[in-house]
């Protein structure tokens, strides 16, 4: 029976292959996964501009800067695309006036409902950083999903920790669904599982690799430097799908649980990596850390559904084995052209 009508995803090893040992795909396989899925790969670079950094959300950074008490200069200071002053408008709080750079609050300071119209357009997040006169800071990010923040005239944030949890599951999941490369990894698992009772153990292995480095890193237990992280990040993907498209039963096919804990190890630190940028109040501090891992699990189980829900409506058609042949080398080919990149980066 093909994979196509047993599981829609994982193909059966012909009984008459004997069993390998070991992890089968090396560098040549990497190499003909590359060559055969160059047409895929120049289609995702064409779609991907920014694929050497695809976990990372597009960022526009603003520096908001207390000079006397209730007067305040602020600027754009880093953004990846467009001039982010063409696309993006602060809408200050009320009692706060703008004039060019300036901005005067009163006697009442930064304080109110701050939000940024245009945030989840051209940009997925907008980072503001405020200096405040007693030398103290904070960092706010703003998104499509939570495009205002509350100022309170201080770096003292007074966020209840329902408020906190609300906002930080929210950018967990909007992480996930903005990672390509953490949800190809998924995806590539689910190709290598297939909707088996396994799957369960594979994804839970991920789960939990991925919340322990996520909780060390961003609590400052374990820190790496990002662009390593990055590369590893995607030689995972290119190894996950070079073993989905072969038939013999490697460790990765014996032991995909292992093999999901192992690299969901690395993929916790690239989660980590965003927290640091859109940063963690010191008060309810465990509170925002868990919900943004739980929002990172939201999103991993909202793709993992959508992708049981395409399988269940393809899962008789004949040409989806070979649908899952053309989508593993695209992923693999993405994924091996990031891997070149990033590495790139790190010997540059």
């Amino acid at each position: 029976m093909s994979a196509a009508r047993d599981d829609g995803i994982e193909r059966r090893a012909p009984a008459s292959r004997p069993p390998a040992t070991g992890f089968s795909f090396g560098l040549k396989g990497a190499l003909r996964l590359v060559l055969a899925g160059l047409m895929a790969m120049a289609a995702l670079m064409a779609l991907l501009p920014r694929a050497a950094h695809a976990h990372e959300m597009s960022m526009a950074e603003m520096q908001v800067r207390e000079t006397a008490p209730g007067e305040f200069i602020w600027q754009w200071t880093a953004s990846e695309k467009r001039a982010a002053d063409e696309v993006l408008t602060p809408q200050w709080p009320e009692g706060c006036k703008a004039e060019g750079l300036n901005l005067h609050c009163g006697k009442e300071g930064l304080r109110g409902s701050f939000a940024m119209e245009g945030v989840g357009k051209q940009y997925s997040a907008a980072l503001v950083k405020v200096f405040w006169l007693d030398g103290q800071s904070r960092v706010y990010t703003l998104t499509a999903g939570q495009p205002s923040v509350q100022l309170f005239g201080s770096a003292e944030d007074q966020r209840g920790w329902g408020e906190i949890a609300r906002a930080y599951t929210v950018l967990g999941v909007e992480h996930i669904l903005a990672g390509v490369d953490h949800l190809m990894f998924v995806i590539g698992l689910l190709f290598l599982v297939g909707f088996r009772r396994r799957l369960l153990w594979t994804i839970t292995a991920f789960t939990a690799a991925h919340s322990l480095t996520l909780g060390m890193s961003a609590l400052g237990w374990l820190a790496l430097r990002p662009p390593p992280v990055e590369a590893t990040i995607a030689l995972s993907i290119v190894l996950v799908a070079g073993e989905a498209l072969h038939q013999r039963q490697t460790l990765a096919r014996r032991w995909p649980a292992l093999v999901a804990f192992l690299f969901g190890l690395v993929h916790g630190l690239g989660f980590a990596g965003a927290l640091r940028e859109i940063g963690l109040p010191q008060q309810h501090l465990m509170v925002a850390l868990l919900s943004f891992n739980v929002g990172v699990e939201i999103g991993q189980l909202l793709t993992v559904g959508l992708c049981w829900g395409l399988w269940w409506v393809a899962r008789r058609w004949p040409a989806a084995a070979r649908l899952r042949t053309g989508l593993l080398y695209a992923i693999g080919a993405a994924a091996a052209y990031w891997s070149w990149a990033r590495v790139a980066a790190i010997l540059a």
